[in-house]
């Protein structure tokens, strides 16, 4: 399956107010999005669900954290390139970044905690135990957040392999990963 990288000319109708809300928000509409912008339903779920999680109560480098375990765990090129990018803006160091990529856990407990329960809930379909989350110390509700941000970085790790991988914005390609 092939998408067109779209732009609000070429977009369908009922796109292209979904994707001038993502360029306002984020400065630009990356090709992720872009490409989804075929179908106006799924568009206005992925825009939904970034909203959501962008808004969550969980640290930023735990939500990414979650994210790239989840891209990591589904092969999903394009979201590694993104999470390991606002990683290094977040300040996470570049051997942090890289031993995730290599589907390893990070040296901090909580974010290796994080880690694996990202990577177990897409593994075994949410039948898994918290524990490890409730013990490092996240609440019921940071649980659910990361829910939701692996709920999302699935989305888009279905949507990348689908196509069979989404051409990364420039400003993902120094990160660019693959297996």
């Amino acid at each position: 399956m092939q998408l067109k990288i779209h732009t609000s000319d070429t977009a369908p109708e009922r796109s292209v107010p979904i994707l001038d809300g993502i360029a306002t928000d984020v400065g630009f509409v990356p090709n992720l999005a872009a490409a989804i912008a075929e179908s106006p339903t799924l568009l206005a779920a992925f825009d939904g669900m970034r909203r959501a999680v962008g808004a969550c109560d969980i640290e930023a480098v735990h939500r990414e954290v979650a994210g790239l375990a989840v891209g990591v765990e589904v092969d999903n090129e394009y979201g590694v390139a993104f999470h390991s990018t606002v990683l290094g803006m977040l300040g996470v160091a570049d051997d942090e970044i890289e031993r995730m990529r290599a589907s390893e856990p990070p040296t901090d407990a909580r974010a290796a905690a994080v880690y694996a329960f990202a990577q177990a809930l897409v593994r075994e379909r949410g039948k898994l135990d918290v524990d490890q989350m409730t013990v490092a110390g996240f609440s019921s509700a940071e649980v659910l957040d990361v829910v939701a941000e692996c709920l999302f970085a699935s989305l888009v790790g279905v949507v990348d392999n689908l196509v069979n991988r989404v051409e990364l914005d420039a400003f993902l390609q120094p990160r660019a990963w693959t297996r």
